[in-house]
Parts: C-alpha cells; sequence; structure tokens
C-alpha cells in the first residue's frame, strides 16, 4: 500500500511540473487576491517587500483586506494609505529612519479606520509556523510582562462574525509540564493561515520553485501557511539550474500557484544581491505621506495613472537611479550608498 501510494504521488508531481505557473502581475493578484481577503506580504522594513505586488492591488481598488506581516514597512503603509486595509495582525510598521512607524499606518490608527491586534516578532513567526504545521497554536513565554497580552485589537463581535480570525487573541495557560523549565504558565499563540501569501524572491522556475538569498524574513513559514501563494522574483531560471544546489532551495513548486518575473519588483526597497533600498524615494515618500492632499497626489501619480512596475521606476529616475542601488557582488548591498 504505502509503495502505491508513493507512486500516486510521484505521478501527481510529475503532471503539476509539466504545468507552467507563470503569469502576468495583473492575472496573479486578480485571480487569488479579492475583497476581504486574508492575506500575508513577506518582506522586512525596506527589505524585499514585494513592492510590485502592493502597487497592483492598490492599482485594482482592492478593498477590506485583513493583512498579516511581523514588521514590514513600506508594502504596508502604501496598502492602509490606499484604503485597502480593513485589519490587520502585526509585530512592527515602520521603515526604520525614514519612518520610525509607518505615517499612513499610525494615521490609520489614530483615525479609527484601522483595527490593529499586535504581537511580538517571535509571536507571529510561531503564528506562521503553527499554520505552516498544521497545528491550531503553538506555546510560547514571549509577551509575559507586556500590554500584548492584555490588548487586543479585534473586539468580540468582529471575532464572532469572521470564521477566519481565531475567538481569542491568545491564552495564557498552566504549564501541562509544571516540573520541566520552571515555567509555571505559557502563552498559546493562534496559527495564521491566509487565503495568500505574497513575496518577493531572488530566483525561481516556472513550476514555483524558489530560491531566496540571504535573510528569508519567515517568508518560508508565511508560504507555506498559506492557500494560495504568489511569488515575484528577480529572475526566472530554468529548473536545471535550482537542481544543481537544492539545498539552497527553500520552498517547493507545489506550495506555489503563481509565479511572476518583476526585476526590481522589490523596488523601493532592497533585494539582497540585487540592489539596495533607494534613500532617495524614502526620503520623498515621506513628505507625500504626512499629509492627505499631497497622498492622494502620490497614488494618481505614482500608482492609478501608471499601468506596470517598470513605469513607476521611470518616474523615480530609472535606469540611473537603479545603476545607484546596484548592489555589490560580494557585500549583496551598495557600498557608499548615502543613506541619509
Amino acid at each position: 500500500m504505502a509503495s502505491f501510494e508513493l507512486i500516486i504521488i510521484e505521478i501527481q508531481c510529475d503532471m503539476n511540473l509539466e504545468k507552467t505557473k507563470t503569469m502576468s502581475m495583473e492575472e496573479a493578484i486578480g485571480q487569488y487576491v479579492k475583497d476581504g481577503s486574508h492575506i500575508s506580504m513577506g518582506g522586512f522594513t525596506i527589505n524585499r517587500v514585494p513592492m510590485a505586488a502592493v502597487h497592483e492591488i492598490m492599482r485594482q481598488r482592492i478593498k477590506q483586506l485583513h493583512l498579516y506581516v511581523h514588521s514590514n514597512g513600506q508594502g504596508v503603509d502604501e496598502l492602509i494609505g490606499a484604503g485597502c486595509v480593513s485589519k490587520i495582525e502585526i509585530a512592527y510598521g515602520g521603515n526604520g529612519k525614514f519612518a520610525s512607524t509607518g505615517i499612513r499606518f499610525r494615521k490609520a490608527i489614530q483615525d479609527g479606520t484601522l483595527k490593529c491586534e499586535d504581537y511580538s516578532n517571535y509571536q507571529m513567526m510561531l503564528r506562521f509556523l503553527a499554520g505552516a504545521m498544521g497545528v491550531p497554536f503553538l506555546p510560547t513565554l514571549s509577551s509575559f510582562g507586556t500590554d500584548i497580552i492584555e490588548k487586543w485589537g479585534f473586539p468580540k463581535d468582529v471575532r464572532e462574525h469572521d470564521p477566519k480570525i481565531p475567538n481569542k487573541k491568545l491564552i495564557v495557560t498552566e504549564n501541562p509540564f509544571d516540573n520541566w523549565m520552571e515555567a509555571s504558565k505559557v502563552v498559546l499563540v493562534p496559527a495564521i493561515q491566509t487565503d495568500v501569501t505574497i513575496i518577493h524572491v531572488q530566483q525561481a522556475d516556472s513550476h514555483g520553485t524558489v530560491r531566496i538569498r540571504g535573510a528569508n524574513f519567515g517568508c518560508i513559514e508565511q508560504a507555506k501557511s498559506a492557500r494560495h501563494v504568489i511569488v515575484t522574483c528577480e529572475e526566472l531560471v530554468n529548473e536545471e539550474e535550482l537542481r544543481k544546489c537544492p539545498d539552497h532551495n527553500q520552498i517547493p513548486f507545489f506550495c506555489v500557484d503563481a509565479v511572476v518575473l518583476v526585476p526590481h519588483g522589490a523596488y523601493p526597497t532592497a533585494c539582497y544581491g540585487y540592489y539596495d533600498y533607494d534613500p532617495v524615494f524614502l526620503k520623498n515618500y515621506a513628505t507625500y505621506a504626512q499629509n492627505d492632499a499631497r497622498y492622494r497626489e502620490y497614488l494618481d501619480k505614482y500608482i492609478y495613472n501608471i499601468k506596470s512596475h517598470s513605469e513607476f521606476i521611470e518616474l523615480n529616475g530609472g535606469k540611473k537611479r537603479l545603476e545607484a542601488i546596484k548592489a555589490d557582488a560580494a557585500a549583496g548591498y551598495r557600498l557608499g550608498l548615502k543613506r541619509n
């Protein structure tokens, strides 16, 4: 019986490998991201954020998204600023020195237009891991002594009306192994399983096998905890290329639904080994984000009135700007970049 099951699995894998998953950004977002979807987004603050996908979501005017991230900056701020997000679960949202807290993110919370539930970074990673494992929760000692345990962002009625939201933010309970590790209590954090996860990576093949260089920022767990996965990539490579060093591949093809080739798809955030973040853009963006009228100008000029990510890059200096932030081959980031 076991050998028969193995044969079936091998046949299914062969059938899946015959199918290319490449598509346009417009097709990928239109097919998998809908009004009210629960989505997660990869990257970390201003590193490898799937900005081309973020901008396509904004262009398609998708609304009422429930967004999950551990730490993200530019993508979170722009989606919220465009009115695409109604709820967010997050550990940190900001662009470091350019905006210690996301400007539109902060304003939406202060104005009461965004419901936010916060966890620690470690807790968010455990939640994605639990979703990837298929278990309902994982225990931790993280957040004892903080308001994370006491302050809940989603009221009872919100939890009751959306079956995708757990009925409790977290649970503090007795350690069932009370003689072990001197921890009398533990915090149980609920698993995250999203409708779709969107990540940007350095390389992928047409079937969906993914190779990430540098820190993975939890993208692996986020991908494996989602029902559908959209991968945008710097390079679309032959499967034979990825097979040369299979131990360097982190996400298998059967986890991925759509592959979109979009060079510089993380711009204006960084993509290790390819380009650094653009400090000129990020500083300029902060001036737009501070003011409602100016932010509407930003959306019209840089998002709604253009059709592609390449047009967005052209508006921000094009090839000249990309050359200024091109990564050093050895370091993986731009040496000597004026980051202020």
